[in-house]
């Protein structure tokens, strides 16, 4: 059975990067071991970066724990003409919300924190949070568990998503711009709920920037810090980090970030603030989405965190109690339609799940960003996939992480004999 990581119809229709013609899929360059028993996944790269005129792409695929193929497609840098690396570093957008998520249920388990306690009642006493404005009184009803869900009572398709408002919102508040995760939670604590909290699923990023601030408040530490410390270190992923905005703030290996047609919009940081930039750099501050959406990684960090759950009684980040938490499904119109019948699929605590029919789940998450487009994948059989892109169509439905979904599902079911594999990480 193939999911769909998406809560989008898959369009058909190719995905260009530009007005180009086609290249041919033998131009394009590739990195890291060959091996013919992963042939079918090194064919459906090539000849979909080719197809869909993408820049550069990443992949790594692990099976129960092991690292069966890591592989690089294409340019990390088009101006220099530099290949993409293995173990280059992307931004990984939304991906950060299963860190984050792993990090809360952390604190869960140690007692710190409970998932229905309220969730604002941790921020109180910190000036820094004081709303703006005058709250909605259902606002002091959000759980841990409803933001981890997205059932908090914020739709940014009937509303807006603040983190993409920082100029509005410094204005607004009249600090200097661009607002960051404080900033944005006073604006936030003025502004009325959409819909009452558990009602209903609507994906919400300011939710996630809450949840980091929570971590910091219990933890005593930076988000990030906490998270290098109790989720990557355990692990051995040392090169994960925040990234920045703008394109001198690039790390040691990571790649540059393209979009069709060079689209620009107004800076909102940096030197260039008012002017007109590219969109992946300065359009929008990334510096404030760090618990929802600031990551860089490669894609071996990335199945090397995924792999880390597979197997419940032994994973170094979770106990089996908490993975299965993470997991359920949720209760009402979250995980089940109007009629009461159960959803194909649903947002648990931090993934995207699909039960399959032949017992297990399927877990993911996308991450979207202009000049980024990902996807981490954990199946119900022990395959972990992680694919990462340096560019994003402008149609949501046309993202290359969205589109490239069941094709790796089709590619791992062309593999006659898997590698032995390198082992990822040692288990609890």
């Amino acid at each position: 059975m193939v999911f769909v990581a998406m809560t989008l119809q898959l369009s058909s229709a190719a995905v260009r990067a530009g007005d180009d013609p086609q290249p041919p899929a033998a131009t394009i360059r590739t990195t890291g071991t060959t091996d013919s028993k992963m042939a079918p996944f090194d064919e459906l790269l090539t000849s979909f970066v080719a197809q869909h005129k993408i820049p550069g792409a990443a992949v790594a695929v692990a099976r129960k724990g092991r690292l069966v193929y890591s592989r690089g497609f294409g340019l990390a840098e088009v101006e220099t003409d530099s290949p993409v690396e293995p173990t280059a570093l992307f931004r990984i957008a939304s991906i950060s919300k299963p860190v984050t998520a792993i990090a809360v249920l952390q604190l869960v388990e140690q007692g710190k924190l409970g998932l229905d306690e309220r969730a604002f009642d941790r921020l109180q006493g910190d000036e820094r949070y004081t709303p703006a404005g005058s709250p909605d009184p259902r606002m002091a009803t959000i759980t841990i568990r409803q933001l981890l869900r997205h059932t908090g009572g914020w739709d940014r398709d009937v509303s807006f998503d603040p983190m993409f408002r920082p100029i509005e919102i410094s204005r607004v508040l009249n600090t200097e711009p661009p607002a960051g995760p404080a900033e944005v939670i006073r604006y936030m604590g003025g502004m009325p709920l959409d819909f009452p909290p558990g009602e209903r699923y609507a994906y919400s990023n300011y939710g996630y920037c809450v949840l980091g601030r929570i971590i910091e408040r219990i933890s005593g530490i930076p988000y990030d810090a906490y998270v290098k410390e109790h989720v990557l270190k355990p692990l051995g992923i040392t090169r994960m980090q925040l990234g920045k905005t703008l394109r001198d703030g690039r790390a040691e290996g990571e790649v540059c970030y393209y979009e069709p047609g060079n689209k620009r919009g107004a800076a909102v940081r940096g030197p260039d603030l008012g002017q007109e930039v590219p969109l992946p750099y300065g359009a929008w501050n990334l510096e404030a989405m760090d618990a929802h959406g600031g990551w860089i990684a490669s894609a071996v960090d990335l199945v090397r965190f995924g792999s880390a759950l597979d197997d419940a009684e032994r994973s170094p980040l979770l106990k089996p109690a908490s993975i299965a938490e993470m997991l359920a499904r949720p209760e009402g119109l979250a995980g089940h339609d109007a009629q009461g019948k159960p959803k194909p699929f649903y947002y648990g605590l931090g993934w995207f799940v699909r039960p399959h029919a032949g017992g297990g789940d399927n877990w993911w998450h996308t991450g979207s960003l202009d000049g980024t487009s990902t996807i981490l994948v954990r199946r119900y059989d022990g395959l972990t996939w992680a694919v990462l892109f340096n560019t994003r169509n402008s149609a949501p439905d046309k993202a290359p992480a969205r589109l490239i979904d069941p094709l790796m599902h089709v590619a791992a079911g062309k593999i006659q004999a898997w590698p032995e594999g390198e082992a990822l990480a040692a288990q609890r």
